[in-house]
């Protein structure tokens, strides 16, 4: 079994399906729920990214279904998620109505050393989505296939720039050295150009700077409907419900499955009990009709991990990702 494939489905795939908690406990967080009225997010890059696009659906789904009154944002950029992470414990002690979005590079970048933070300095709230990456070309792309990318990189690997809305030795960079070198061609000579979020990595692609964009599902399905992108494969075993018509690198004979989790991070000085409250609120909100309209728009597959579970599930991350930037390269 390779190594990121025992991460999906160990880390994503199973907690998607496997998350055991009782009713009696479910029952005690929903009426912690109603003590939440407004929510500030705090979004580590620009906008049209991935962490965007899940702060501001959360937002939409929690004020729309009446669970929260009102919902903000706030998009902090740089240091690769750095400054918005440093943001929240500097200022944790007037942050009680702010929550944190983020995701699998809050683990990948503090191991890497792009910022000296880790999850273990935030009060975890919940994971609530997961996303399959994929790679996307422009519309007119001499690309028909991801094979014919791999083939062109083992050819050439200067011939082919892939971009990406997070740094060198990123997540975004992670999958598509991971994605090639299980093609047949070699991880470190994949040629990357980082970009501060998702929205930023799109336009480069566009405009030409890139040939191929890395990134998450639901970035690139609203672009390919407008015709503005093709999407030639997603890193999951089988095709997804999201997109249907688009192949699975599994059925193009690369075993290089991944799925990217999102969630929430409260301040250091967060009470227990409020914590408590936002992780309820962010379960009760899966069950409403708003919530599945925007999961649905936005290609993300099911998930909800709260509290402890949830910091469990990021400590054991944390190695097997280690784990397999070393093999990759990534780390010494």
């Amino acid at each position: 079994m390779n190594k990121l494939s025992m991460f999906s489905r160990r880390g994503f795939i199973a907690a998607a399906t496997a998350v055991a908690v009782s009713t009696a406990a479910f029952g005690a967080m929903d009426a912690k729920a109603a003590e939440i009225d407004e929510i500030h997010f705090v979004i580590p890059g620009g906008a049209g990214g991935g962490w965007d696009g899940t702060a501001r659906g959360t937002g939409e789904a929690l004020t729309k279904s009446g669970l929260v009154g009102t919902a903000s944002y706030e998009n902090m950029s740089g240091g690769g998620g750095g400054k918005a992470i440093a943001y929240m414990i500097e200022a944790a002690d007037r942050l009680d109505n702010t929550l944190m979005v983020n995701s699998t590079p809050i683990i990948v970048r503090s191991l890497t050393g792009v910022f000296p933070q880790s999850f273990r300095d935030l009060t975890p709230i919940a994971a609530v989505v997961a996303e399959y990456a994929a790679f996307a070309v422009p519309a007119d792309s001499p690309y028909q296939s991801f094979t014919d990318v791999v083939d062109a990189v083992k050819a050439d690997p200067s011939s082919v720039k892939f971009g990406g809305g997070s740094v060198r030795g990123g997540m975004d960079h992670i999958v598509a050295a991971y994605a090639v070198q299980q093609g047949g061609g070699d991880a470190k000579q994949v040629k990357y150009i980082p970009y501060d979020a998702g929205g930023k990595a799109i336009a480069g692609l566009l405009s030409g700077e890139t040939e191929v964009l890395s990134t998450g599902l639901g970035e690139l399905l609203e672009l390919a409907k407008a015709g503005q992108v093709r999407i030639l494969a997603v890193t999951s075993k089988e095709r997804v419900e999201a997109a249907p018509d688009v192949p699975s690198l599994g059925e193009l004979g690369i075993d290089a499955e991944f799925v990217n989790w999102r969630g929430y991070f409260g301040s250091p000085s967060l009470s227990a009990d409020k914590a408590d409250a936002y992780a309820a609120i962010l379960k009760d909100v899966q069950a409403t009709p708003e919530w599945e309209t925007v999961r649905t728009r936005n290609g993300w597959e099911k998930i909800y991990k709260p509290r402890a579970e949830f910091s469990a599930f990021m400590e054991n991350q944390e190695k097997v990702v280690g784990d397999l930037m070393r093999d990759l390269g990534f780390l010494k």
